[in-house]
């Protein structure tokens, strides 16, 4: 019996159509709306990874465990939210685990957790979060996360750790790293000269799944397709769309400018900024990751080409909201 928390998130509900596909059983926890997704080798349960008697009960009969669910924001007033579920919530399924002395544990983290705003080399695995190279409290509090699962490996418990760069699928394109599709579809006309990594997530299912029936353990590995300019990723969507490209550089001044009036305009509404000062500096860097660990130690892994993915993620989106 496979548990995957997280159940209706990006990662989450590609891995459990890819693990059901693949003959498994599978139960999933969800926290407000029961997602769609229906099948016989599915088990949804509604549950709070904050309630640690919810996953006493959830736990029964699971061998491992893959812990996806997640807060992701960069807006502050999200802080409170971001330490509960991020931090607590992970120290209670790490805590769930070794009490139900599940086999094997795969963290879905981020390389925020690795302190990403460095632009003097490659990001590896060795490089840890410090107040100096991160500029996000979701950053922190994933590394902090990880600071449970750690603790977990410690105590006993069997587990590994993945760091995705920005993850590119057709979730809700109203939130998440989805959003991305949604404002080159809308023809959003800035960019910048930015780069960071961006992987497939299928192929970070995959890495999830081949990680979790290897024998390794006591690991951590980013998982990184491609180090390409955000301008690139919006104009190859933009295209795949039939969509105009962004044409206006956006300057350091005028990320600054942008995300006050952001903020501005945010607690005017009650609606989420579309730029904060996080991302707006995460934007304008120009950092690279290294994804060589995992593909040494697993030597037939592949990633999907850029075009591939977003070719088909733009498909899917294009069906999905009948575009």
């Amino acid at each position: 019996m496979i548990l995957v928390t997280g159940g209706s998130g990006l990662v989450g509900s590609h891995l459990i159509k890819q693990l059901v596909a693949n003959g498994n059983i599978v139960k999933a926890i969800y926290h407000s709306t029961e997602p769609s997704f229906k099948h016989n080798n599915v088990q949804w349960v509604k549950g709070n990874i904050l309630n640690v008697i919810d996953l006493e009960e959830i736990m029964n009969n699971v061998t491992h465990v893959y812990h996806c669910a997640a807060t992701v924001s960069f807006n502050p007033k999200n802080k409170k939210q971001l330490y509960q579920t991020n931090v607590e919530g992970t120290t209670n399924i790490v805590n769930a685990c070794i009490d139900a002395n599940v086999k094997k544990l795969v963290y879905v983290s981020s390389v925020a957790a690795l302190g990403r705003i460095r632009e003097n080399g490659m990001i590896t695995e060795e490089m840890k979060w410090s107040e100096t190279t991160s500029n996000s409290e979701y950053g922190k509090t994933k590394y902090l996360a990880e600071m449970q699962v750690w603790r977990g490996i410690a105590e006993g418990l069997n587990a590994v750790i993945i760091n995705p760069t920005i993850i590119l699928g057709a979730g809700d394109w109203s939130k998440g790293s989805s959003e991305i599709f949604q404002s080159a579809y809308n023809e959003f006309p800035w960019y910048t000269e930015g780069i960071s990594g961006f992987v497939d997530v299928e192929d970070v299912v995959n890495a999830m799944i081949v990680l979790m029936e290897s024998n390794i353990s006591e690991e951590q590995f980013i998982v990184s397709g491609h180090n390409v300019s955000y301008k690139k990723i919006f104009t190859l969507i933009a295209e795949n769309f039939n969509k105009k490209p962004p044409h206006k550089k956006v300057t350091p001044i005028i990320a600054a400018i942008v995300w006050r009036l952001e903020a501005i305009k945010g607690k005017l509404t009650g609606k989420e900024p579309l730029l904060t000062k996080e991302t707006a500096k995460t934007a304008q860097a120009k950092v690279n990751f290294d994804n060589s660990k995992l593909l040494k130690v697993l030597p037939n892994f592949k990633y999907t080409t850029l075009e591939e993915t977003i070719k088909r993620v733009c498909n899917e989106l294009k069906q999905k909201y009948n575009l």
